[in-house]
């Protein structure tokens, strides 16, 4: 026998190991040698020559011993390795030396040096210590003798403690794993493991109380809960998970990098099937801490809710200081116009019961504006609250307007717009032409959300059942779980957004209700005082927002690659229904439906889809997108200049053969200075904006492609906003208190919350292990992370931007509609 064995720890133990070798029959050769711990055994073996080695060992009452073996051989030969088996009490774990891993592309890599940690007894209930004996069996096939090393060790260090920092290193062929048990009191815990060095690739595993343990590279992922790690990785671990409170965390290297991002070394490129010997250690620190109370969960719920319902009493308050104002003074006196929707009276132009019955919507005195006179003879209008509810009118998309199509050129073809000019169509139809806007995106939000939900629950499903931890990019060092969610805190911090919209949606209706009440008051059907009262599109927003809030949860119940356009998808649509609602507001007669505008939303969501898929290194999607993308610029710019009297849907070729022609005469014929100053201004900075963006796609292509797409949607939203209110001031009207506060609310909540934005704590575009080096500690309640305060944030912004696109024009309530430009 090679080497020589220190005494076994008492004579009855060392008796112990030769009658049961005896007892099995074996012969001289295989009675095992009584080995001692920390004694380096050398010897050779061959087909004919097997050794057997034994250990013995007293385990102390409640004590969890853990024993080490370390095993050498200088053979490289794989045709005849070194067999190493070690059999205890209750299993046996065996492998062979030079060991092999596999890689990409089937590359292999042999390791000759191993060393494993074997499971550890479990504590008995004794109160006298017990006697546990581990045999190790060495043998080979070879006809030749192999030389080995083996050495056995007891771990002192096996068990970690809470909130002690424990150091160690590893190698994809010397995996550890330690033991932790949940102290008194603590129902959570977090485990944090950090690397000076990215690579090599690592895995963190946590596995139940079970043997054999998986601590390989190619077993890893059968047991527990893993993730792939390059310098940090965190996994929250719940008592209610392990009925034995107490688990296994395991650390393996893996022989190649790819799975963290890294790449082949460059030195086997092109060598498929050869073997290396790669030294691959890395140094580790695993630190336990304990996490969050469920105190803490209540709170966190406690400040997200009653966060939101301040802004309702906030509301109720400034509704309240309205009704004392304005909305008790039912009674209007002789000679004033109570203007519906705001409460406010005038009495610069009375409307008095001789206004023609069939006046058309819009309709003004002849001798105050000549743009506004009628151009034909009035129709016989049901008297005030008998809004039918017909469904030819509901639907109807056809032009209401009486003259012919000379007649609108004319008026919309003006050098100087009022809004009496674009207010001229029938009411009725033109309010329900905008419901049409909420009902729609009702049924959108019915039908996009059902199938998202189902898809996230299986990932999350997916996500439990495997323990694959790679799949959902989560800010892992502030990731709270609930049930059966991961990172309750993401789903909780978007209650924001379904919570203000509804309170918009809520404002919106007491705006409608006071509208139709000062309407049955007069029994008028129409005022010319004012903008046009039309909220369908404003229950479009507040529905969005809520979808927002819902669908932002979906992503993060699970985010990663695949899913992340639900987070974006009503992004899209808030910012296209923004800009659509300012563009209505002084163009309520020739803004678009709700089926175009609806349609154009479908296919950016559809253009969104393919740059997820070809978006990454496809340079040929990059020029279709970037040429969809500047045409259909100057189509829209075409349209808005010649304020919809320019056919896009007649011919494509006499569009562009006109626009040039309009470019010739005006600007190289004549010099002359453009019809529209202002919309000839505010297209030009548009298209160069969208121009500059579609370069950039082109050059840049930027991996984050829907996010590329809300990036446009939001500067053209700002570019037409700062546009608007410029022009409103220069035409002289004002801002009221209201929409000045919330223009301040907006640019300072959203300058707060793009700040948070822009603190990554995680990334799909790179890989999971990379991802996680960007991860970071929660900051507000011990509950919520950056991330978590954009959404925050982000609704109370989206909440004050529609409250500044609802109030913005409330000074014109007292102005006469021909007076108001057009811009």
């Amino acid at each position: 026998m090679a080497g020589r064995a220190a005494p076994a720890p008492g004579a009855l133990l060392c008796a112990l190991l030769w009658a049961a070798a005896a007892a099995a029959g074996g012969g001289p050769g295989d009675i095992p040698a009584p080995g001692a711990f920390g004694h380096v055994y050398r010897g050779a073996v061959n087909i004919s020559a097997e050794r057997v080695y034994a250990f013995a060992y007293r385990s102390e009452p409640g004590q969890v011993d853990a024993v080490r073996v370390y095993v050498n051989s200088s053979s490289e030969n794989l045709q005849y390795p070194v067999l190493f088996v070690v059999r205890q009490q209750k299993g046996v774990l065996s492998w062979q030396v030079p060991l092999i891993f596999r890689g990409l592309y089937q590359r292999t890599y042999n390791y000759q040096e191993v060393s494993r940690t074997l499971c550890p007894t479990e504590p008995t209930p004794e109160t006298r210590p017990s006697d546990q004996i581990i045999f190790v069996d060495v043998a080979s096939m070879a006809p030749f003798n192999i030389a080995y090393e083996l050495l056995v060790t007891r771990l002192e260090n096996f068990q970690l403690e809470t909130n002690k920092a424990f150091n160690f290193t590893a190698s994809p062929s010397q995996p550890q794993y330690f033991l932790y048990k949940f102290p008194q009191g603590v129902d959570s815990v977090i485990i944090n493991v950090v690397s000076d060095a990215a690579y090599p690739c690592s895995v963190v595993s946590v596995q139940d109380i079970v043997c054999p343990v998986y601590d390989l590279d190619h077993n890893v992922e059968f047991n527990g809960v893993y993730q792939s790690m390059t310098k940090q990785a965190a996994i929250t671990v719940q008592r209610k998970d392990f009925p034995g409170e107490q688990f296994f965390v395991v650390f393996v290297i893996k022989p190649e990098d790819y799975a963290c991002g890294g790449s082949v070394p460059s030195s086997i490129h092109g060598n498929v099937n050869r073997t290396w010997n790669l030294q691959r250690t890395k140094n580790l620190q695993v630190t336990i801490v304990p996490s969050i109370k469920k105190s803490v969960y209540v709170q966190a719920m406690f400040f997200s809710f009653l966060g939101f319902l301040s802004f309702y009493l906030g509301s109720v308050i400034v509704a309240f200081v309205h009704y004392i104002s304005t909305d008790m003074k039912l009674t209007v006196p002789p000679g004033s116009v109570f203007i519906a929707g705001s409460g406010m009276m005038t009495s610069s132009h009375p409307i008095s019961a001789s206004t023609p019955e069939g006046s058309s919507y819009g309709a003004i005195d002849e001798s105050s504006s000549s743009g506004g006179r009628q151009l034909s003879s009035p129709e016989r209008r049901p008297p005030a609250g008998s809004d039918t509810d017909s469904s030819v009118e509901e639907e109807s998309d056809f032009d209401t307007m009486p003259e012919i199509e000379s007649d609108k050129n004319i008026i919309r073809t003006k050098v100087f717009l009022y809004l009496s000019d674009l207010s001229r169509k029938d009411r009725r139809i033109v309010s329900k032409k905008y419901k049409i806007y909420f009902w729609n995106i009702i049924t959108i939000a019915v039908f996009y959300a059902l199938p998202v939900i189902q898809l996230v629950i299986t990932y999350q499903t997916v996500v439990n059942v495997t323990g694959n931890q790679d799949i959902c990019y989560y800010n892992f060092l502030c990731a709270h779980p609930l049930g059966v969610l991961s990172a309750f805190n993401n789903i909780l911090s978007n209650v924001g957004h379904m919570m203000l919209g509804f309170l918009f949606l809520l404002i919106v209706l007491r705006r409608d209700i006071l509208h139709r009440r000062a309407m049955e008051m007069k029994d008028i059907y129409t005022l010319d005082y004012g903008i046009p009262k039309h909220f369908g599109l404003f229950y479009a927003m507040g529905i969005a927002l809520m979808m927002e809030g819902v669908l932002s949860a979906c992503y993060h119940v699970c985010p990663n690659y695949s899913n992340f356009q639900f987070d974006t998808s009503f992004m899209y649509m808030i910012a296209g229904l923004c800009m659509l609602k300012l563009y209505q507001t002084r163009h309520p007669d020739i803004n678009a439906s709700a089926y175009s505008a609806y349609a154009s939303f479908a296919v950016v969501i559809s253009l969104a889809v393919l740059g997820v898929v070809f978006g990454k290194n496809d340079v040929w999607f990059w020029v279709i997108f970037s040429m969809i993308h500047v045409f259909a610029s100057l189509a829209l710019s075409t349209q808005i200049y010649y304020m919809g009297r320019f056919k896009i849907g007649e011919c494509y070729v006499g569009m562009f053969r006109r626009a040039v022609m309009v470019l010739y005469t005006d600007c190289i014929q004549q010099c002359s200075r453009p019809m529209y100053m202002d919309r000839m201004v505010l297209l030009i900075v548009g298209n160069l904006v969208n121009w500059s963006f579609a370069i950039f796609g082109l050059v840049y292509r930027p991996r984050d492609f829907a996010s590329y797409i809300l990036g446009i949607f939001i500067c053209n939203l700002l570019l037409y906003l700062a546009f608007y209110i410029i022009m409103k001031l220069r035409s002289s009207e004002k801002l009221l208190p209201i929409p000045m506060f919330c223009i301040l609310a907006t640019a300072v909540v959203w300058a707060a919350a793009l700040y948070f934005f822009f603190q990554t704590l995680s990334s799909w575009e790179e890989t999971p292990a990379e991802s996680r080096e960007k991860n970071r500690p929660c900051i507000l309640l011990g509950f919520f992370d950056d991330h978590d305060v954009w959404h925050f944030l982000s609704a109370a912004a989206l909440f004050f931007s529609f409250l500044v696109l609802l109030t913005l024009d409330d000074d014109l309530d007292t102005v006469r509609r021909d007076k108001i430009p057009v811009f």
